[in-house]
């Protein structure tokens, strides 16, 4: 779910998780290729403030 879009608080609500936090810490090993997307998305808006 994470993979596909769906945001932390979002699943912590479905998984019944009064902490989002908690799911986060639980799940986020989940998420093949988190730091690639966080990296692009860095880039990405790097990119925009030099055009």
């Amino acid at each position: 779910m994470l993979a596909g879009g769906v945001s932390i608080k979002e699943l912590a609500e479905y998984l019944g998780h009064a902490d989002p936090g908690f799911t986060l810490r639980v799940y986020a090993h989940l998420m093949p290729g988190s730091h690639d997307h966080a990296r692009k998305a860095i880039d990405d808006r790097l990119s925009s403030l030099q055009a």
